[in-house]
């Protein structure tokens, strides 16, 4: 069973806009979905709230006794938005059920060095043959020279870049309908699923 991890220490990078797609990815593909949170506030519930009853079913998730997504009976794919912060005791625990592990990060200088650590832990990781690490690049014009910024700091780890998410409005309204691109016409959002195709591809290979 695919399980998602998307993290990232640095806040504010869109880890849960990372999340809610794939998961309206997934569902959208007619797989059984759980999206949840890997910390015990659970802030994905809010999103799952506002999903009206005729989009594809993503279903919440449930705790275990050492606080990670227990997936409801008959699911087939999980997706995890994780809190800022985590690394450690935590972040084992995580990647030891992840296959794909999703770092979203905005090309700034700044953002691109906060998360350095982060990706030396991933390395690091016992587990590391286990799951699969990708970057996506959020907020990016990919013709800029932040785009190629990013690119120039991932060339050196060995990772690939997934793709580069722009900076629009659809995801903000999809959003706060429970809705993702994938749930809306595919005319209203062709750029962003451009966008997406090698990051899907990914996701399923």
């Amino acid at each position: 069973m695919p399980v998602v991890v998307v993290a990232n220490p640095k806040g504010g990078v869109g880890k849960s806009t990372m999340s809610t797609q794939i998961a309206g990815y997934f569902a959208s593909m007619g797989h059984a979905v759980m999206l949840g949170d890997a910390d015990r506030q659970q802030s994905s519930r809010l999103w799952l709230g506002l999903r009206p009853p005729a989009a594809k079913p993503i279903t919440g998730w449930e705790l275990n006794e050492e606080g990670i997504a227990k997936p409801p009976k008959g699911t087939s794919h999980v997706v995890l938005d994780t809190p800022a912060g985590l690394h450690g005791k935590r972040l084992k625990e995580i990647l030891k059920i992840a296959t794909h592990v999703v770092v979203p990060l905005q090309p700034s200088v700044f953002d691109i060095f906060a998360t350095k650590p982060f990706l030396d832990e991933l390395a690091a990781s016992s587990r590391a043959g286990n799951f699969k690490v990708g970057i996506v690049g959020m907020r990016v014009d990919e013709r800029t020279l932040a785009s190629d910024q990013l690119q120039h700091f991932v060339d050196g780890l060995d990772l690939p870049v997934l793709g580069f998410v722009r900076d629009t409005q659809n995801y903000i309204q999809a959003i706060a309908r429970g809705l993702t691109i994938f749930d809306v016409a595919p005319g209203k959002v062709e750029r962003d699923l451009q966008q997406w195709q090698a990051i899907c591809q990914w996701l399923d290979a």
